[in-house]
């Protein structure tokens, strides 16, 4: 009896179902455990019976293949999703618990001996070259996977759990650190500077810790670490040691007590060093490289030549803020340091150009920003975007669903947009990440490929009252981003499903697109099509625009030797760094911002101990891939601008072929053929740094 409840358990279990859409609304911790642990069984089964038929053919090797990739991913996609919009504690737990059997069945899947050689079999078959590109891509995906004999295999495998365990327990204790710090503030005194949506956030925070009478203008409020919140405290408080306090706890999070990651951080580059000497390679920079556009050299030539480009404009950026902070009374002037930066600028920014960001958020009402968006999308690749709320479950009231349809009328894809900042249950930041893919082969009604369906997920300040969510210029350019990631996604031709979407494309070229559509933020008639006052329905006057216009390279070199160091530091610490030698990870970073950085970080700053994208994301020495893909970005809109930004036929024209290109041919092709067949020759980093205004002017 007991085996048929726990038979009917699974059955009525969301995660096992089959679906169209998932069922986000339903799913709780409780499914996880049960469901995540019947999925390997079942796919173990699965996977035993494919080695004894497997062919080398198409049909009859990567059909099945990409039917138990496909099965394990988007149940995987799912639960993850849900602990990064709807956290619980409970939730957190099973996940971890299980993460090792759905680990161990992905490395069981990688290593299968039957479906190496089958693959190996159809490259040395005469039908190697009728393949198509996107075919050969997915066998030599498979055959530089991973080909280790079994003492080395096994080893190898626990590494890789290993990894799976530190990454997530990096990131987790970044999650805890960030939301273990607050700090209630009762004095209207202390918050001066801070704006009036900044106040609301802070008060909203208050009332949601039980001080139920706190408003905007009295207090009590609190400031957390979320970026929102951090964000505001370092741009707009007057308070000097507010600032200071709370840049402090920002750049020591997850580095003391139980939550500290330092030894967490050695151990991943031991491991990660240590999987690469057992795959044949020298460091794990080389390990990354492998199925990358760049070399190590590449990606380090290319640093290199952005560095010395914004060096001298960063020098001249310290200057401009201590002679204006000087010109201000300010005390700090001959004492500047980290949490006067971000503050000062501000100022400048809104005397040198006239522009408050906070003054411009009427402008950007969530609403109006998303029809611009759409309608861009519209103009450039020819798809309608439509509501189409209630088709599918979604994890939070605020959550629209979205129908995105061809010139004809037909769907090609879905995609959920999940807005507002919820602080205690969403993880900060923006993100878009695939539900599931484009594919022939998981077609639902055998015909038609099955459509794909993204989530792009932000952390603006919610609507307060009657008032929409208003937005940053900033958040626009975040929300265009996503988008562009999304439009990938779900515009992608390919029907192979391994390579269809952003799948099988070079990490260092995946930001293409997303840089890509933040060029039109500062297209005067895409900008006016969306700055109205959500009020009076005023257009953003002509002036305005112009100074965001101008502003756009305000402290450039600054802003690019900050993702550069970012990259150093990243490349470094996974191609010399010896882990537990005679330098420290912290001696590494304090190094590498001697040549990247105005000021040397405080000797007590412990960033690293956050840097989620190389511990805790994708971005292990593929930090470079940012910059990379702006100079990728940066050169694609420049055939926009080439073709002439007022000619609307050859922006139709030039949107088409980026449509048919960068958008439609997913992973199915390499990079660099790709971005050749759009722009009719290799890239250069010539239009990212005129755009920067840093190309030096020639006499």
């Amino acid at each position: 009896m007991a085996s048929a409840a726990v038979d009917e358990s699974l059955q009525a279990n969301p995660l096992l179902q089959d679906f169209e859409f998932a069922p986000f609304d339903v799913v709780q911790a409780e499914h996880v455990r049960p469901g995540v642990r019947a999925l390997p069984k079942k796919l173990e089964s699965d996977l035993k019976e494919f080695e004894k038929t497997v062919e080398p053919s198409w049909p009859k090797l990567v059909e099945p293949l990409e039917k138990l990739v496909d099965r394990l991913s988007v149940i995987w996609g799912m639960i993850n999703h849900l602990k990064n919009v709807k956290y619980t504690p409970e939730l957190r737990a099973a996940i971890i618990e299980v993460q090792p059997e759905k680990v161990k069945f992905q490395l069981r899947l990688g290593q299968s001996k039957p479906i190496y050689n089958a693959f190996k079999a159809i490259k040395e078959s005469p039908e190697w070259h009728t393949l198509t590109d996107a075919r050969e891509r997915i066998v030599e995906s498979v055959l530089n996977g991973v080909a280790l004999e079994d003492d080395k295999r096994d080893h190898f495998n626990k590494i890789e759990q290993e990894l799976e365990r530190l990454s997530k327990k990096f990131g987790e204790n970044v999650l805890d650190a960030t939301k273990k710090f607050e700090k209630l503030i009762t004095d209207k005194k202390e918050i001066e500077g801070l704006p009036a949506t900044a106040r609301g956030l802070a008060a909203q925070t208050a009332v949601s810790k039980g001080h139920k009478d706190a408003t905007a203008e009295n207090g009590p409020w609190i400031i957390t670490l979320d970026t929102p919140s951090f964000m505001s405290v370092m741009q707009h408080a007057r308070n000097r040691g507010l600032r200071e306090e709370v840049y402090r706890a920002y750049i020591t999070r997850a580095s003391s007590d139980d939550l500290d990651n330092t030894q967490i951080i050695d151990e991943i580059l031991r491991l990660r060093l240590e999987k690469a000497k057992l795959l044949g390679y020298r460091n794990y920079a080389e390990v990354s490289m492998a199925t990358k556009m760049a070399t190590v050299e590449k990606a380090q030539e290319l640093l290199e030549k952005l560095r010395k480009a914004s060096w001298d404009a960063a020098v001249q950026d310290m200057e401009d803020l201590k002679v204006f902070s000087k010109n201000q009374g300010a005390k700090e002037a001959s004492d500047f340091s980290h949490w006067d930066i971000s503050y000062w600028a501000e100022r400048l920014r809104e005397s040198k150009y006239d522009i408050n960001e906070e003054e411009l958020r009427p402008f950007f009402s969530l609403p109006k920003v998303m029809d611009g968006l759409f309608n861009l999308a519209k103009t450039l690749f020819g798809i309608n975007i439509e509501s189409a709320d209630g088709l599918a479950p979604v994890w939070n009231k605020d959550v629209k669903f979205y129908f995105v349809k061809d010139s004809s009328g037909s769907p090609i894809a879905y995609f959920y947009l999940d807005p507002y900042s919820r602080p205690s249950q969403k993880k900060g930041g923006a993100w878009m990440h695939e539900v599931v893919g484009r594919s022939q082969v998981l077609s639902r009604n055998g015909t038609a490929p099955r459509l794909p369906v993204a989530h792009v997920v932000c952390n603006q300040t919610p609507p307060v009252g009657d008032k929409p969510s208003l937005m940053t210029f900033r958040e626009v350019e975040t929300v265009f981003h996503e988008f562009g990631h999304a439009l990938q996604h779900m515009l992608t031709k390919q029907d192979e499903g391994l390579v269809a979407g952003t799948r099988g494309i070079e990490w260092d070229a995946i930001e293409l697109p997303s840089q890509f559509m933040e060029n039109w933020c500062y297209h005067r008639e895409t900008l006016m099509g969306i700055a109205k006052h959500y009020e009076t329905g005023e257009s953003l006057l002509e002036d305005v625009y112009q100074k965001l216009l101008a502003a756009r390279t305000y402290r450039a070199g600054s802003l690019s030797l900050r993702q550069l160091k970012f990259a150093n530091v990243d490349l470094e610490l996974h191609s010399k760094y010896i882990p537990s030698g005679s330098e420290s990870i912290y001696d590494v970073d304090q190094r590498v911002s001697q040549r990247t950085q105005m000021i040397s970080p405080l000797p007590e700053d412990r960033y690293l101990c956050s840097f989620s994208h190389i511990f805790a994301g994708g971005y292990a020495a593929g930090y470079y891939s940012y910059k990379w893909a702006e100079v990728l970005s940066a050169d694609a809109f420049s055939a926009f601008e080439d073709a002439g930004l007022d000619n609307s036929k050859a922006v139709v024209d030039t949107g088409c072929k980026f449509r048919e290109t960068i958008l439609a041919l997913g992973g199915g092709k390499p990079p660099l053929e790709v971005f050749v067949e759009f722009r009719g020759r290799e890239p250069s980093p010539d239009a990212l740094l005129r755009h920067n205004g840093l190309l030096p002017v020639t006499t």
